[in-house]
């Protein structure tokens, strides 16, 4: 069974796997993150773990029971209970529930161990499989989402209240 796991240095090399292994698939529906976020990583992930230390964020990984990364779950930008969420899922498990049933335990994760009363996800309009994603874990369209919000494109913006 996969665990979500918070994410922590140890994760760096496989983040990385599955960053790369995935990156043309995921370059279907989100924008590429480019050459430099690759040649970078290290300085990323460190960036990643100082953020989640200090409190403003929190970043897991779905690790299959082989240690191989299927996804990643991100809880950023928190603020007066509210955060951001971000995620991917790898190719191999895309379509099978894996992102709505981590989805809806980081809900649960975000309210009881984080704090956080609200999330918001924004969703670009040609991701249909994010916005089926969002609409299964409990998430409601509030509004429009412009490119500044997804790297060039257009979409909605979905929240979803939590109950710890």
């Amino acid at each position: 069974m996969p665990e979500l796991e918070q994410l922590h240095a140890d994760h760096a090399s496989a983040v990385l796997a599955f960053e790369l292994a995935n990156r043309a698939w995921f370059a279907l529906s989100v924008p590429d993150r480019g050459d430099e976020y690759f040649d970078r990583f290290a300085d990323r992930h460190s960036a990643l773990l100082a953020e989640q230390e200090a409190g403003i964020s929190a970043f897991y990984v779905l690790v299959a029971d082989d240690g191989p990364v299927l996804g990643r779950f991100n809880l950023y930008d928190f603020e007066d209970g509210t955060a951001t969420l971000g995620y991917r899922v790898a190719q191999q498990v895309a379509g099978h529930g894996v992102a709505t049933a981590t989805v809806r335990e980081l809900c649960r994760i975000a309210a009881v161990r984080h704090g956080l009363r609200t999330l918001r996800a924004a969703s670009s309009h040609d991701n249909v499989a994010s916005q089926r994603v969002l609409t299964k874990a409990g998430f409601v369209p509030v509004g429009p989402a412009g490119p500044a919000d997804l790297s060039g494109k257009t979409g909605t913006w979905y929240q979803r209240d939590l109950q710890p």
